[in-house]
Formats: C-alpha cells, structure tokens, sequence
C-alpha cells in the first residue's frame, strides 16, 4: 500500500479528474475541492466533499493533479496521511478514502471512528 506522508492527503489523479468532469459539468471556471470531516455516521464522524469557489481562512490548502484541495484545520488532524481515490468498479462508484488514522469503519465506507 502507498503510504502517504503524515503532513498531507493525496488525491489520485483519477479523483482530481472526476472532481473537474463535475466541476466543468456544473460551470465552474475556478472551483477546488474541499475535504472535510463532520460529526455523524454511524461510526461517529463521516467525510464530507464539496466543490467550492472562494477560500475560508482556516483551511489547509494542497496541490496536486491541476487540483486545490483545501481541508479545514480542524478536519486536517483525521485526515492526515490520506488517500481519496475514485471507483467505478462493479462493487460501486465514488469517492473512496483510504485513511490511516480510522481505527473503525461502517459498512457503507463512509462513516468512521478514531
């Protein structure tokens, strides 16, 4: 497995180019994808993307793939060392975390617990 460094996430070039297909399908000239992470789940916290236009303050902010991604600082502790990749295999698509620091994880994929 591709450890990523504990001071950023990843993000494959497959999930930065599915993020500017919806981007570009939506009519946004400049955009980047925010990562975040809220309370709820059944796991207790559960990730949350959005495709944004103007920075916030306290957001991370990381280059990769012709993409901005900006996570905020209060976020960035839980998701530390990951990697967002995107599916489309036959078993679902979408965005899949890869993330060192959930010690648990729901079924769904998309709720965990540290």
């Amino acid at each position: 497995m591709n450890q990523v460094p504990i001071n950023t996430i990843e993000i494959t070039s497959k999930a930065a180019e599915k993020v500017k297909t919806f981007a570009a399908r939506d009519g946004l000239d400049t955009f980047a994808l925010k990562v975040a992470v809220r309370g709820g789940g059944c796991s207790g916290l559960t990730y949350d993307l959005k495709i944004v236009g103007s920075p916030a303050d306290d957001e991370k902010i990381i280059q990769q793939h012709g993409l901005e991604v900006r996570i905020p600082k209060k976020s960035f502790i839980f998701l530390a060392g990951t990697t967002l990749d995107f599916s489309d295999g036959l078993n679902g698509k979408g965005f899949v975390f890869s993330n060192p620091n959930a010690k648990k994880s729901c079924g769904c994929g998309t709720s965990f617990s540290v």
